[in-house]
This record gives structure tokens, C-alpha cells and sequence, in this order.
């Protein structure tokens, strides 16, 4: 690459970030152009593209891409006499191509019109709300729990693969076209990812490659929470970028298949937000509503907390707390903390939407 082109791209950089700015005061704009429109047709090419290559190509591309920014460093950086001309045109060039990329391919998603206006619910909620949804998800989950497993203290273990799951996500996702239209996962693309050791010691489920449009899920993490973390990584395929809303369509999706094991993982993931808030709200009510559970229902919870215990380590923090900076910057104000919403989702479609508990 020339240097005058490199400075072109070095120039356009702070453009795109103003440009960008400003296109996020739209969301109006965002929604029907680009999530709806530009996007629909990019996303469905790099599915058709990536999605039936058996490996993740993204961990591949990331992969590479480490070694060249080290190969960089190590040529230009860490050397006694560093040329900063280059280095600052090189890496100004790099971030500017990425940037680009990153917002025509997907992040452009995440300026789009809250998911509650979308459905056209509301996005507040009182305690005595919450607590009536937690009570109706908690029986729903004793329910599910006592189909699955006659013995109340033994948790449940979801018998299929990661790739039986990730088959039944597409007509899990078929179920919510009355809802959600434009929720067509066709073709998909998603794998476990390569790089699941190093995911599961940065202390996450998954992630979705922006560039590929490829849905990458922990290939170590327990089957129970198989069905919820790759619904939501698909959910981000689809153009819904913050967590916040993935977690709430991972749940609908997972609770409104025909399959008792994704009710089971779906129900029990949208209950943990409920009480996660609860707990915030009303610590005493909400142990009482813990103790109502089956205690294998408790179990599952103990046995994901254990999971992650399990690969604790002192550099999960400095991952978490970069991930969590990149969210706010992203416009998601609260971060990785984003109960509140999720819980404010929930026990609003619920109440114009009902949850039918089967006895």
C-alpha cells in the first residue's frame, strides 16, 4: 500500500467516527435503511458464503490477523529505532479499513430503533410486575423440570450434540415469524468455535465474527446452555446487536420451540434475569421465589457457576472489563450489566402475551 494511501485512509478515519456519530442520532433512518434494508442482503450473502464451510473461518482470520499485529510489532514497534511515520500511517490505515467494515457489514445494527418500539411494547415495569412474571416463569420451570426429570434433585443434561442444537435452532427461529418477520435464519451459519479454550479463560459463551456474519459458540460450554447462547449469537446474525436484546429473542426463541429441553434452557435463562433484579429490588422476595424452585433447577444454575469458576484466572477481568468498554462505546450505556432491560422486555411482551403454563 502507498503512502498516499495510507494517509487517505488515516484522514478518513476521524470522518467515518463524526459520520458515524451522526447517523446514530437516527435510528428511524438506521432501522429501515440498513437493518432492514442494506443489511438483510450483505448478512444473507456472507451466511451463504462462510455458513457451509464445516470450521469457523472467523477464528481463522482472527488468528491470522494476531500474528501479522504481532509480526508488527515486532518488525516496527519493538526495534531501537522506531520509524512513527510508518507505524502511525500503517496503523492508522489498518483501523480505518476495519472501522469501515465493521459498521457496513454489522455494526450499523447497533443504532437501530430499540427492540421495544419495534414490538411496540412498553419499557418500564413495576416490582409487583416482576415479581408476577417471575412466579408464572418459576412454575413454568418446576413444570419443565418435573417432564424431564421424575427426581426433583437431580438437574437436567440436555442429550444432545452442539450440532443437533444448532440444527434445531433454524425451526426453533421459524416459530417466531409471526412475531418477528424478518427473523428468517436461512441459510445458517453457525460452529463451535476454534478458539473455544481461549474463549472459555476470557470467560465467554460465544461471539459473532462481524466480517463473516459466522455465529461462533464455546465448544466447552455445558449442553444445558447450548440452546439459549447459540439462539442469542444468532440473534446478532440477524441484526439485533446488543446483548440486551439477544437475550430476550435467545429466550423467546428457545421457550416458543416444540422441544421440552429449549423450553427448559430458555425458561430457566429468562427466570435467572427475573431474579437477578428481584434480588435488587427485594432481596427477601427473592430468596423466597429461589426456594419455590425444584432443587434441580438450583443445581443447573450451581453447575454453569461452577463451569466458569472453574477457568477462573487474573486475566478474565482485563477481558471482561474490555468488552464491557466496548459495549458502552457501542451504544449500550450499561454495559455488560443490562438486566434491567432484558427483565423490562420480558414483563412487558408478557403481559400483552401470556405465558402458557401447561400443568
Amino acid at each position: 500500500m502507498q503512502s498516499k494511501t495510507k494517509l487517505f485512509l488515516t484522514l478518513l478515519l476521524p470522518v467515518q467516527i463524526i459520520l458515524i456519530k451522526i447517523i446514530s442520532f437516527f435510528p428511524g433512518f438506521v432501522e429501515h435503511f440498513y437493518s432492514n434494508g442494506i443489511f438483510l442482503f450483505t448478512s444473507k450473502i456472507l451466511r451463504y458464503v462462510f455458513g457451509w464451510i464445516p470450521f469457523s473461518f472467523g477464528d481463522i482470520l482472527y488468528s491470522v490477523l494476531i500474528i501479522m499485529a504481532i509480526r508488527f510489532l515486532f518488525k516496527r514497534v519493538f526495534r531501537k529505532k522506531i520509524a512513527w511515520k510508518e507505524v502511525l500511517l500503517d496503523t492508522g490505515a489498518t483501523l480505518s479499513i476495519v472501522y469501515a467494515c465493521f459498521h457496513i457489514l454489522w455494526g450499523m445494527n447497533y443504532y437501530r430503533l430499540p427492540l421495544h418500539e419495534i414490538l411496540k411494547i412498553d419499557d418500564q415495569y413495576t416490582e409487583k410486575e416482576l415479581i408476577k412474571v417471575s412466579e408464572t416463569l418459576i412454575a413454568q420451570a418446576n413444570f419443565l423440570h418435573s417432564k424431564l426429570e421424575s427426581n426433583d434433585s437431580l438437574s437436567i443434561k440436555i442429550p444432545y450434540s452442539k450440532e443437533e442444537i444448532f440444527q434445531k435452532t433454524v425451526p426453533a427461529y421459524d416459530r417466531l415469524n409471526g412475531i418477528f418477520p424478518e427473523l428468517n435464519y436461512h441459510p445458517k451459519s453457525i460452529k463451535k468455535s476454534i478458539l473455544s479454550l481461549p474463549l472459555t479463560y476470557m470467560g465467554f459463551s460465544g461471539y459473532l465474527n462481524p466480517i463473516t456474519n459466522e455465529a461462533q459458540v464455546n465448544g466447552l460450554i455445558l449442553n444445558y446452555k447450548a440452546p439459549t447462547t447459540s439462539c442469542h449469537e444468532e440473534a446478532h446474525q440477524l441484526g439485533f446487536a446488543k446483548e440486551n436484546e439477544a437475550n430476550f429473542i435467545a429466550a423467546l426463541t428457545t421457550m416458543k420451540y416444540n422441544d421440552l429441553y429449549f423450553n427448559y434452557s430458555g425458561t430457566t435463562f429468562a427466570l435467572k434475569f427475573c431474579l437477578n433484579d428481584l434480588y435488587l429490588r427485594n432481596e427477601e422476595k427473592a430468596i423466597c421465589l429461589i426456594e419455590e424452585l425444584r432443587p434441580g433447577i438450583r443445581k443447573n444454575y450451581r453447575e454453569v457457576n461452577e463451569f466458569w469458576e472453574s477457568y477462573e484466572n487474573p486475566l478474565e477481568p482485563i477481558f471482561k472489563g474490555t468488552y464491557d468498554s466496548y459495549l458502552k462505546a457501542n451504544n449500550q450505556p450499561d454495559g455488560i450489566e443490562t438486566y434491567s432491560y432484558v427483565v423490562a422486555l420480558l414483563v412487558n411482551y408478557y403481559k400483552v402475551n401470556p405465558i402458557a403454563h401447561k400443568k
